[in-house]
């Protein structure tokens, strides 16, 4: 099939080195990701590139921000992740999950649109954007996909800089999104007594408490938003005992909480409250965001405005609690959200072209007015 001209942008031939490279979370890749959009900088006198590293040194994030700016002058920040989540079975894909291959107007393979298209699309128009003066930045995390966990990191690179709105590339469809649910992880254990399977009742059986507790999710203190919608709950992972002939003395289980709130003592007070429970561990506790749908900003975006929010959560939700109140969090970008963490993951290439000048748009005007 003939190329189009968008195939040979180069927000696309970024895009399709980025794609190239396995970031699966955790690994060297990610590290790979971030030096290859550092390169991007090369020779740009007006941008100033800066690592955040690991105890091993490889870098777990990155900022790239003016060498000048006025000393009141807030950045407009574009904030991507580097890592994809497992390719589980290459076998059921149709291409090579780090072909980048393209086929009409898609492009394929693990993070095309999760979230290497919206991070190339703000790397092309940064870069211009800088060029030009503009007071913008470019900041991109590690570890996003298990629990944002390179977000402190960019936190850390922010310090020192005001910064007056955040743009997260993330999965919408071009559609400008104004914030998701928190994120709240629990570990909730219960504890019994060892016995033998053929006498449980000289025994305390784990399971059969935590079961107990369980039963109770009806009674969970949830509450609900105007427009991020109502809180829930998953038991996500049930684990105890160890053979059928033993009665449990340990189960654990791992529960999702999607919530709307900004103290969460409430919920993980209601577990610990629970009489059968001995221990509660509190694995991720992200914030929801939201940016109220009349704030000035957004009419300058030039993109239309998402009724709904969206389903998952980002980095944003770190980036929230070190911002001042009021600075406006959008997540736009130009993936495909029905494709993400799918076989044949895949990104529209006319959408990734168009995503440049878009975001160009936003800091031209964000320069504008500041």
């Amino acid at each position: 099939m003939t190329p189009s001209t968008s195939d040979h942008a180069p927000v696309i031939a970024l895009l399709r080195d980025l794609v190239a490279i396995d970031s699966t979370s955790g690994t060297a890749g990610e590290g790979a990701v971030l030096r290859r959009v550092a390169s991007e900088f090369d020779g740009v006198e007006e941008a100033r590139v800066a690592f955040a590293r690991g105890v091993d040194g490889e870098p777990t994030a990155l900022l790239v921000s003016p060498t000048t700016i006025a000393s009141d002058g807030p950045l407009l920040v574009f904030a991507s992740h580097a890592d994809v989540v497992p390719v589980t079975d290459a076998a059921a894909w149709s291409h090579d999950p780090f072909g980048s291959v393209v086929v009409g107007d898609r492009l394929y393979g693990r993070g095309s649109s999760d979230m290497k298209s919206g991070l190339a699309a703000s790397v092309v128009a940064v870069r211009d954007l800088l060029r030009s003066g503009a007071p913008v930045a470019l900041a991109v995390s590690t570890g996003e996909e298990v629990g944002c966990l390179g977000a402190p990191a960019v936190v850390d690179l922010l310090a020192g800089h005001r910064v007056g709105a955040v743009v997260v590339p993330e999965s919408t469809d071009g559609r400008v999104v104004l914030g998701h649910r928190g994120a709240l992880w629990l570990t909730v254990r219960t504890s019994g007594v060892a016995a033998h399977g053929s006498t449980p009742e000289r025994g305390h059986n784990a399971i059969l408490d935590l079961v107990t507790v369980l039963g109770r999710l009806d009674h969970l203190p949830l509450t609900a938003h105007a427009d991020l919608g109502r809180e829930t709950v998953n038991v996500g992972v049930v684990s105890g005992g160890s053979v059928p002939n033993i009665v449990p003395d340990t189960c654990e289980a791992r529960i999702d909480l999607r919530v709307v709130r900004d103290d969460v003592d409430e919920l993980v007070g209601w577990w610990r409250d629970q009489p059968e429970v001995t221990d509660v561990r509190v694995d991720l506790d992200l914030a929801a965001v939201w940016t109220p749908r009349d704030h000035p900003w957004l009419a300058g975006l030039g993109a239309p405005v998402s009724e709904a929010p969206a389903s998952y959560f980002t980095d944003a939700s770190v980036l929230v609690r070190s911002l001042d109140d009021g600075v406006p969090v959008v997540v736009w970008g130009p993936g495909d959200p029905t494709v993400v963490h799918t076989v044949d993951e895949s990104v529209s290439i006319e959408a990734v072209v168009r995503a440049v000048p878009q975001y160009r748009h936003a800091g031209e005007r964000w320069a504008a007015g500041h």
